[in-house]
């Protein structure tokens, strides 16, 4: 089974259906479509209230235990 929970609203999915958000050993930061990195993720739904909510109660830097670079941010806000 590959389902995987959204940081921001726990809804439980299939992680092909959510954003993958990776955190390499280096502690760099990705927007993740595949899964050919390997590192710490969190997962977010396709929508922007997740996105929002990822970043406004710091979800998203819990889970990766590292802060979030601006440009990854600005990706997300934007594409999704």
């Amino acid at each position: 089974m590959t389902d995987r929970k959204c940081a921001a609203c726990g809804k439980i999915t299939d992680r092909n259906e959510l954003i993958k958000i990776t955190r390499d050993a280096h502690y760099n930061v990705f927007v993740n479509p595949d899964t050919k990195i390997f590192g710490r993720s969190a997962y977010l739904c396709y929508n922007k209230t997740c996105v929002e909510n990822a970043f406004k109660k710091n979800k998203l830097q819990k889970s990766l235990k590292v802060s979030i670079p601006d440009e990854v941010k600005g990706k997300l806000l934007n594409e999704f």
